[in-house]
């Protein structure tokens, strides 16, 4: 009896030192968090008076003289086994911006909290299926403020798509090349009821050494009426040297209404970024921006638009303060002086502050 009792509690002792370590090899590893916080003083020295006139055109710094909140960010990233799943949720006005077919528009409030959400599963290690809201892949800047070395946008950013709700799928070419092609609601909307989806892709590419990398971009739609909407993208970043590197981006965007006459927009953007130290960052944004067809509601009147911004990084650990002067030239009096007669240019200055953790 004393043998048998012995052998069942060294069995059942088996069984759960198996069981035990099945269970610790099963378990989920933690949650990651991450997230940022920015703020920013904006002052445009053209000094409008007009009520909701800021001489500012693109996105997030829609304000004058004030001191303003810009968002507050909060990530959570899990993976177990080949699936992954991420949460963004922002707070403030530029998360409001951002998502700003939601809310007041379609009274879905809370969702314009919501700047990303997704969920992803690893078919192979080639082969990647992702469904939710993910911030857009045009472009070559990117909504939070840490991340971009300007601190204001430029017009491409401003008019370019912002996000996706759909299903895409992410293909590796192997080496550095990879492609991705998806089906997505309409540019900016988190919800719908059209039944017209967009298509969207991407193909990526580099050295082997990682200096020289180039992102093809494009997003469409064909209307059932017989409309249609497309944009090519296209990124490309290089690094000179350890403490010098440049960025471009070149765009263009066109619409046909039902029966109309096409039209478009394009862009073209150049970045210098100097390095002297790692607590000093430099960098020089040229853009030419043309709206002269009139399809983005730029002003009174089609324009086209040259902005030149200079930004310095001032890194403490996670902190990067942005002091930055922009200057905005027009080919129209698009914007306003303190007298409320019209102006071909304006100069801006904000002192901006991200963190990062």
């Amino acid at each position: 009896m004393l043998k048998k009792s012995l052998a069942t509690c060294i069995l059942l002792a088996s069984f759960f030192s198996a069981f035990s370590q099945f269970d610790s090899a099963s378990t989920p590893p933690p949650v990651t968090i991450t997230g940022s916080v920015d703020v920013y003083y904006r002052y445009n020295f053209s000094n409008p008076k007009t009520e909701g006139v800021y001489n500012n055109y693109t996105s997030f710094t829609n304000s004058q003289s004030s001191f303003e909140l810009g968002m507050a960010s909060i990530q959570a990233s899990h993976s177990f086994g080949k699936a992954n799943a991420f949460a963004d949720l922002g707070f403030g006005r530029r998360a409001q911006d951002f998502s700003y077919n939601d809310g007041v528009n379609n009274s879905f409030f809370s969702l314009s909290n919501v700047k990303q959400l997704y969920v992803s599963y690893a078919v192979t290690d080639k082969f990647k299926l992702t469904m939710g809201k993910w911030a857009t892949h045009v472009g070559y800047e990117l909504v939070d403020a840490y991340l971009n070395r300007n601190y204001s946008m430029d017009y491409m950013f401003s008019y370019g798509p912002f996000f996706h709700t759909g299903l895409k799928a992410d293909v590796s070419l192997g080496g550095t090349s990879a492609f991705m092609v998806g089906i997505a609601n309409p540019t900016d909307n988190s919800t719908t009821t059209s039944s017209t989806k967009y298509i969207i892709a991407q193909f990526s590419t580099g050295t082997k050494s990682g200096k020289l990398k180039g992102y093809l971009n494009f997003q469409g739609a064909n209307w059932g009426s017989g409309g249609s909407t497309n944009q090519f993208d296209l990124v490309v970043t290089g690094a000179v040297s350890d403490k010098f590197s440049i960025g471009y981006n070149g765009t263009v965007s066109s619409s046909k209404p039902d029966g109309g006459d096409s039209k478009s927009w394009w862009g073209s953007a150049l970045y210098f970024n100097v390095d002297p130290s790692s607590k000093v960052g430099l960098t020089l944004r040229g853009e030419y921006f043309d709206n002269k067809k009139g399809l983005l509601p730029i002003g009174e009147m089609p324009s086209s638009i040259f902005d030149l911004t200079f930004s310095t990084n001032f890194k403490v650990g996670n902190l990067t303060i942005i002091p930055e002067i922009r200057l905005d030239n027009s080919s129209e009096e698009i914007f306003e002086k303190a007298d409320g007669s019209g102006t071909k240019s304006t100069v801006t200055g904000i002192l901006a502050a991200t963190y990062h953790f």
